[in-house]
């Protein structure tokens, strides 16, 4: 079952870049609030942004958070892909 491989693949990237374990249902939880138009709308990505930061209890920046938005609106990925997603927000290392 792919979702399944990619969930570990996310928790351990995620314990990787901040040293922080965070749950399979957390991810979970986080993921399945996101919709297609979420990665359009700047709004909600800012929000899921800091829900994601609120979960790993690391601090973005207003200007961290900027670039994060301008790069996902600006990449051509399908919004349905949640692993090319997460490849490209972890600089495409798993």
């Amino acid at each position: 079952m792919p979702g399944k491989d990619m969930s570990k693949d996310v928790l351990k990237a995620v314990k990787s870049k901040t040293g922080k374990s965070v749950s399979q249902k957390d991810i979970h939880k986080l993921a399945s609030n996101v919709k297609p138009g979420t990665m359009q709308s700047e709004e909600q990505l800012r929000q899921l942004i800091k829900q994601v930061a609120s979960l790993v209890n690391v601090p973005v920046s207003e200007q961290t958070m900027s670039e994060i938005v301008k790069a996902v609106k600006g990449s051509n990925l399908n919004p349905n892909n949640m692993e090319a997603l997460m490849k490209m927000m972890m600089g495409g290392k798993k």
